[in-house]
């Protein structure tokens, strides 16, 4: 199990380096049994005042504090590796530092940003009228297809969002395979 100076410790490395550091594989497990482990101490002590409770206390409000700042310090190198990536190619071992629900982030995001880039050539290159496009986010993998106006449409893959027109949205809503943003 996690201690408090072993996430201090974490945090501090990630303060400190501009890369995404690489987190122990069972961090977050290790800091959910961290967690419950201190509530049950705070909840089963009898002197609520005791000099140990107010520590415990004050460790698990601080532990909590240094975790959230932690998860906002890697979502904002994340967003950065995102743009990197968008342009370039993103170094192996920067990816290999994502926890697994960063992996997924990651590559929702970088679907986001190539289909904006998308939608802008087609923009420059069509003029299209972008005030009649509806923006969605599609809830499932959905196959290319050709919409009304006879143009090839797609693939999309869930969770993109992708900015199409009123007839094609009302389809891809009424089919649930898309939301309304």
């Amino acid at each position: 199990m996690i201690k408090y100076e072993d996430l201090y410790e974490i945090l501090r490395r990630e303060k400190t380096n501009e890369s995404l550091q690489k987190l122990p594989s069972d961090f977050m497990k290790d800091f959910s049994e961290f967690i419950h482990h201190n509530k049950k101490a705070i909840a089963k002590s009898g002197d609520f005042f005791a000099d140990e409770i107010i520590r415990d206390k004050k460790q698990y409000e601080n532990s909590m504090v240094i975790f959230k700042e932690l998860m906002l310090r890697r979502k904002r190198k994340l967003l950065n590796l995102v743009f990197v990536a968008n342009e370039t190619i993103i170094m192996k071992k920067d990816f290999e530092n994502m926890l697994s629900f960063e992996k997924d982030l990651f590559d929702i995001l970088i679907r986001s940003v190539e289909q904006t880039d998308k939608l802008i050539s087609m923009l420059l290159l069509n003029g299209y009228a972008e005030k009649d496009n509806i923006s969605l986010i599609i809830t499932e993998d959905v196959e290319s297809f050709v919409s009304m106006d006879g143009d090839f449409i797609g693939p999309f893959s869930k969770g993109q969002n992708v900015s199409i027109d009123k007839k094609t949205a009302d389809i891809l809503i009424g089919s649930s395979k898309a939301v309304r943003v």
